[in-house]
């Protein structure tokens, strides 16, 4: 009995232990068969690159400014009796702002008037003496010399009337001064004087702003290196010329969102600024909304030329290396390759490639995260998801 369960237990234990043996088998030829396919192809999406024609744009820093910008002065002494605006309203050229005490100019006026009706009646008086004597001299009623003195008094009694006339314009324009007017339509700032001020016209204080806003000027400058490129490129027949009277010029506003209308390039600088090397441009908007304030820090696209074949990628697309180089991840025999690449503009959510991919190639622009150079890949157009790269 003794020997039967021990031949049972001998039985179960070899049993067991060919099993094990099978099973460990097994799993170093998975091990090996795993090791062999290698891991299965990681899912991208891609873009087929084409040759599209496309505007090329130029971006630069630009700066608002109001097309005519007009410092509101007084022209006369005096204190400051009311202010006739609105701070911040719409004014129109010859609309009074402020009025300073007229007082002592309408007396100086009245003074001024009295006076040349005083020299008309000298004159008038002066005249007839001279004429009366005209006639005696011609019979030796009086002398030769009073004759001349009588002349010499009527014409110094028109110098005096003459005199006094420039004496009546020159208070009726000071009168006139009290009411400072508007030089120019626009939009007026704050009063920069109070009502019961005392103003100079000798020191001519400054009282407001007027400012047009519409249009505006924006003002950029252009870099002689870039301009340099651009140039050189349309003499290579790479770009298409944009004549200047056409050229579009667009703006993006602080907030990165695009302004509505364009603009219209009004000159481009003929001499370089020596301190910055840089060009100056200027070009004018319409700014009906007010959204256009002068000061503003705003962005330029500024046409220069269209290349028949540019080549986009999605922006997206674009990786930046530790060296300062852009890379794009592309899919050659199904695997990754990595290639560095120049660009060029920006073309709304697309990038201008210059130098390292062609037309053809296929770019991944979507899970390059997952993946490195020479990993297997599964590509899928973005146009078969729904999406469009360029």
């Amino acid at each position: 009995m003794t020997n039967r369960l021990f031949l049972h237990k001998r039985y179960v234990a070899t049993v067991l232990l060919s099993c094990l043996v099978a099973l460990s088998g097994c799993g170093k030829e998975d091990q090996q068969a795993g090791a062999q396919s290698g891991p299965p192809p990681t899912p991208v999406s891609t873009v087929k690159l084409t040759e599209t024609p496309t505007t090329i744009f130029t971006t630069l820093p630009g700066r608002v400014s109001a097309v005519r910008d007009a410092q509101v002065r007084a022209r006369v002494n005096g204190i400051v009796q009311k202010i006739e605006f609105e701070q911040g309203r719409e004014v129109k050229k010859g609309q009074v702002l402020f009025r300073i005490d007229p007082a002592p100019y309408q007396a100086q006026y009245a003074q001024a008037e009295a006076a040349l009706n005083q020299a008309k009646a000298t004159a008038g008086s002066a005249r007839q003496l001279a004429n009366r004597y005209a006639t005696l001299v011609k019979s030796n009623a009086v002398s030769r010399q009073e004759y001349d003195d009588a002349r010499a008094q009527a014409n110094q009694a028109d110098a005096t009337i003459a005199s006094a006339k420039a004496a009546l314009d020159a208070a009726r324009i000071n009168l006139s001064y009290t009411d400072v007017e508007s030089p120019i339509d626009g939009i007026v700032g704050r009063a920069l004087v109070t009502e019961g001020a005392l103003v100079s016209g000798t020191e001519a204080t400054q009282l407001a702003h007027v400012q047009q806003m519409d249009p505006v000027y924006v003002d950029f400058t252009q870099s002689t290196a870039e301009l340099y490129r651009l140039r050189k490129a349309m003499a290579d027949g790479q770009l298409t010329k944009v004549d200047e009277n056409t050229a579009v010029v667009q703006l993006e506003l602080e907030d990165g969102t695009q302004y509505p209308e364009n603009g219209q390039l009004l000159f481009t600088g003929v001499s370089v600024e020596p301190s910055t090397g840089q060009v100056t441009l200027r070009a004018t908007f319409p700014n009906s909304d007010r959204l256009l304030l002068p000061g503003m820090y705003v962005t330029v696209k500024l046409e220069q030329g269209k290349d028949e074949k540019a080549v986009l990628v999605p922006t997206q697309a674009i990786q930046r290396s530790s060296d300062g180089l852009s890379n794009l991840m592309l899919v050659r025999d199904g695997k990754v390759a990595s290639v560095t690449i120049q660009t060029g503009g920006e073309v709304k959510n697309d990038t201008i490639i210059t130098q390292g991919v062609k037309a053809g190639d296929e770019v991944i622009v979507e899970g390059f995260q997952k993946i490195r150079p020479g990993a297997p890949v599964k590509n899928t157009a973005m146009e078969e998801k729904g999406s469009c790269g360029q």
